[in-house]
């Protein structure tokens, strides 16, 4: 799989230089920096910029693009060695799901559970999260029903993601904690909503009650670890 983008492609040189297997670069870089890379222990290649392009498809590379082993999603199962998770539940923009795992990671979340996407893309996600994708353990489970009730049986507490739930500022948390995010449109479904222990929201100013499933997630994170 590719990353690209002088960020993500240089954490995974910092912190996973074992899944490099190829380095592009598309742009004049300093001569120490091009030595340093030269020693590393993986291939250096140098090539045009319309080949960068191509390999891409458009994308912002910056000048390096990494060939990485693919990542290999963690079994259900390790859920239940975590105590605070996070599950998104039919999230389908790469910059949304990108921005939560950065969130996630940074906040200490342990696991990430990727519900109704059958095969995320993950070099999109990898470059969206600043490389943090390479470091969050994700499980990929098609039906949110199915996480729930694995979640329940494992001793989990469920906190959702809901405009009418209880002020998130006045709740205290359970040591084995779930949030579950809903879609960017539709938010979670009426059925998601009943299984859940608690709806949680985010009192908001102005009138306003709009905010980004990103920044809304990483707010209850925050609150929430």
């Amino acid at each position: 799989m590719l990353i690209y983008g002088k960020q993500p492609v240089y954490y995974a040189l910092e912190h996973h230089r074992d899944r490099l297997k190829t380095l592009y670069l598309a742009k004049e870089i300093d001569k120490k920096e091009y030595s340093m890379l030269m020693k590393m222990g993986f291939e250096v290649k140098r090539i045009p910029e319309n080949a960068a392009q191509s390999m891409v498809k458009g994308g912002n590379h910056q000048g390096y693009i990494a060939e990485i082993s693919a990542l290999v999603p963690y079994a259900s199962p390790f859920l239940k060695r975590c105590d605070f998770v996070v599950v998104l539940s039919s999230i389908t923009d790469v910059g949304n799901i990108g921005s939560l795992v950065r969130s996630a990671y940074a906040l200490g979340v342990e696991a990430l559970v990727i519900c109704g996407i059958k095969e995320p893309n993950m070099e999109p996600i990898i470059r969206t999260s600043s490389g943090a994708a390479l470091d969050l353990p994700f499980v990929i489970i098609h039906n949110i029903h199915d996480v729930m009730h694995e979640l329940k049986q494992s001793g989990f507490t469920l906190y959702g993601a809901m405009a009418e739930g209880t002020d998130v500022r006045e709740m205290s948390f359970a040591p084995k904690r779930a949030l579950i995010l809903g879609n960017e449109g539709e938010g979670l479904s009426g059925r998601v909503q009943k299984g859940l222990d608690y709806g949680v929201s985010i009192p908001m100013s102005h009138n306003f009650n709009s905010l980004n499933v990103g920044v809304a997630g990483a707010i209850l994170m925050e609150r929430m670890r």
